[in-house]
């Protein structure tokens, strides 16, 4: 069993449609893919259907913006009910905060590079989440950058001077919210100290006590060394094995089926649901 707990669509920054993601998945020799579009379950439906219809196993995901004393936190949140009230207002809320932060970026951005929003949301006509991304892209369109990767080092980075934070729930609350909608929370490449600071172990702790149920150690983003040092971890605390590509389309160079889940990893998350 090849499995990928981790993907993203066009409904945030992948460059692929729910559908195509689903069909990606396929051949690339899948058995079972999550969908986990930042923020959104939009793409849910579409996911569900082509899975279907490709004999693939399927999960509904998401991956939610977090955070814990300033620092960043991505938590994957598998089998929720979109519609418990507490995890829809907070992603709803995520989402609108998202938007805005997006549009003062180009503000700033557009006082030293041709850039409006309408920019922008051309390259993002079928996103419920926007973000950074897709203000990379369009920098990419207007011929300012020749890639996502080369708008984000020298633009767009959290340390330059256009970025802006948004606001995104303290990570113990959403812990608990996915729980309460019934879902399995998963901590995202919880060493990815490349992209900024991560949270010093105790807040795995803590996590762990609210609830969290794994952790993605096997990503990309992760050394060897960080893999062993949060296995270990993940290990003393009772925490789920997870490992997954993070899969962008062509926003990223990570590949489907890079970094896979055990069977037996799968069926532990499977039996945390609520």
């Amino acid at each position: 069993m090849r499995i990928d707990l981790h993907t993203h669509s066009t409904v945030s920054d992948g460059t692929e449609a729910p559908a195509q993601v689903i069909a990606a998945a396929a051949a690339a020799g899948l058995d079972v893919v999550a969908l986990t579009d930042h923020d959104s379950v939009a793409g849910w439906d579409d996911a569900a259907a082509a899975a279907a219809a490709a004999g693939l196993g399927w999960v509904p995901g998401v991956e939610i913006s977090c955070r814990h004393h300033g620092v960043s936190i991505h938590l994957l949140a598998y089998w929720p009910d979109p519609e418990a009230p507490g995890f829809a207002d907070m992603l709803a809320l995520t989402r609108d905060a998202r938007v805005h932060r997006a549009q003062e970026i180009v503000r700033r951005v557009g006082a030293d590079f041709p850039l409006t929003w309408d920019d922008v949301s051309a390259q993002a006509p079928d996103a419920a989440t926007v973000g950074r991304p897709h203000v990379a892209d369009a920098m990419v369109a207007r011929g300012h950058f020749a890639s996502r990767d080369e708008a984000f080092a020298l633009v767009l980075a959290g340390n330059s001077k256009y970025y802006v934070p948004h606001y995104a729930p303290e990570v113990l609350d959403a812990v608990r919210a996915v729980r309460e909608a019934g879902g399995v929370p998963v901590f995202a490449h919880p060493g990815a100290d490349a992209r900024g600071r991560v949270v010093p172990d105790e807040v795995i702790v803590a996590m762990a006590n609210a609830g969290l149920v794994g952790l993605e150690v096997d990503h990309r983003d992760h050394s060897p060394q960080q893999r062993e040092r949060l296995a270990a971890l993940g290990a003393e605390l009772g925490l789920v094995r997870t490992g997954a590509s993070d899969y962008h389309g062509t926003g990223k160079l990570n590949r489907l089926g890079e970094n896979l889940t055990s069977p037996e990893a799968f069926a532990a998350i499977e039996a945390a649901r609520g």
